[in-house]
């Protein structure tokens, strides 16, 4: 089974509240309130559009957002009020110097080879225009070396449980592990992932190497300073010129 899937949807759902998405949402619309023209403003992932629908509904971003989603699913359970192509990050089809920006929620961009990542970004940086902002969300790296080892077991709201179990490798930088969904029903949905988390340093060395520049760097959602406890790390990079 593919982790992000049906698996991934609605294992992840229960925990995306509309107050958390606001936020989210919120932060974004200031990231981008300067993007450079007028073109569009990819949601790379975007899932079921929780951030999409609201940004493209009103505030300074509106009706400049268009989604991006490889997953049937999300893309049947999609919120309204937005554009949305089904693609691939390592392909995308936009065309070359038409978007103004994109951004990706919760480590979207690096759940595949190191050599992919670099493949993804130049894609971005391909269907960018100059001056273009690239916004990301991950997990400092630093925060899950202090704590590797990870499980939990839960049951949601629907009355389905929720098990998981994660290593992650400091040398490699990858969380690796296996998340299992019971549904009331009893069908088990079951796969393995694994995330490459990147210190700040080689994140800053792997943008630059793909013609970003990093613009900021922030340790949660209200632009606080990234350090040792924070939960977050949010990255506003720039499209290099030449």
């Amino acid at each position: 089974m593919d982790f992000f899937g049906e698996l991934y949807l609605r294992s992840t759902l229960p925990f995306l509240s509309e107050a958390v998405t606001a936020r989210e949402a919120d932060y974004l619309a200031r990231a981008f309130t300067d993007a450079p023209g007028s073109g569009f403003i990819a949601d790379l992932g975007c899932g079921h559009g929780r951030h999409a629908s609201r940004l493209n509904a009103s505030g300074p971003l509106a009706q400049r957002i268009i989604g991006l989603e490889n997953d049937a699913l999300s893309l049947s359970m999609r919120r309204r009020g937005f554009p949305v192509v089904r693609g691939d990050l390592r392909a995308l089809p936009f065309q070359d110097g038409t978007l103004s920006g994109a951004y990706a929620w919760y480590s979207t961009l690096f759940a595949f080879t190191d050599d992919e990542h670099v493949g993804i970004l130049r894609e971005v940086a391909r269907a960018m225009k100059r001056g273009g902002r690239l916004v990301f969300h991950t997990v400092p790296h630093e925060r899950l070396a202090a704590s590797p080892r990870a499980a939990f077991q839960r049951r949601l709201p629907d009355g389905a449980v929720l098990e998981e179990e994660s290593q992650f490798d400091v040398s490699t930088g990858r969380d690796v592990g296996r998340r299992t969904l019971t549904l009331k029903d009893g069908r088990v949905l079951s796969a393995c992932y694994a995330i490459r988390y990147y210190p700040l340093a080689e994140l800053a060395g792997l943008l630059e190497s793909t013609g970003f520049s990093i613009a900021w760097v922030h340790g949660g959602l209200d632009g606080e300073p990234l350090t040792q406890l924070s939960a977050d790390l949010i990255v506003g990079a720039v499209l290099r010129d030449g």
